[in-house]
């Protein structure tokens, strides 16, 4: 009786990072961010909080077949929810790094540094739960076209790169 508040915990939980994140940077986004040179591939400003709600919500599930899989936090877990674990908090330290500090530099290493995660998070969930592994892939689509917008915005905006205004 108790599985369905273990499947509703670990889906929302990539939620709370990501409304954090929100939350605490969504002023910068019409000061700072709407000002940027971006391309025009970028998506509307509207696309993102649907975007991000489904695959939160698929990586969430996906965290707990491979939980549940697993038999719960035991070592077989240390490697497959660790590489989550950690693909998680940098997927959250980046609005706040390229929101609220406004720093193209670690927003970019960040990101970069995420994408190696998260990739290493599907490789070992493919073997745990074909499934689970298929619902990070809109994930990592999502992630290449962030990361590829990360990329644009920190080359066509050196102003605001730390250390490069002088």
């Amino acid at each position: 009786g108790r599985m369905w508040a273990y499947t509703v915990g670990f889906t929302v939980l990539p939620h709370v990072g990501g409304f954090l994140g929100w939350f605490l940077n969504r002023k910068e986004i019409p000061e700072w961010y709407e000002k940027l040179k971006k391309p025009s591939w970028c998506p509307s400003r509207r696309v993102f909080p649907v975007a991000w709600t489904m695959l939160y919500t698929g990586m969430g599930y996906a965290s707990y077949l491979v939980w549940n899989d697993l038999g719960g936090c035991g070592s077989k877990a240390i490697v497959p929810l660790g590489l989550y674990g950690a693909q998680l908090v940098l997927n959250w330290a980046w609005p706040p790094l390229f929101f609220g500090a406004r720093n193209l530099n670690m927003a970019l290493i960040d990101v970069l540094c995420l994408d190696g995660l998260a990739v290493g998070t599907l490789c070992s969930w493919y073997r745990i739960n074909r499934l689970a592994a298929l619902l990070l892939l809109p994930y990592l689509g999502w992630l290449a076209m962030a990361t590829c917008l990360t990329i644009r915005i920190w080359k066509d905006n050196p102003e605001q790169k730390p250390g490069k205004s002088d």
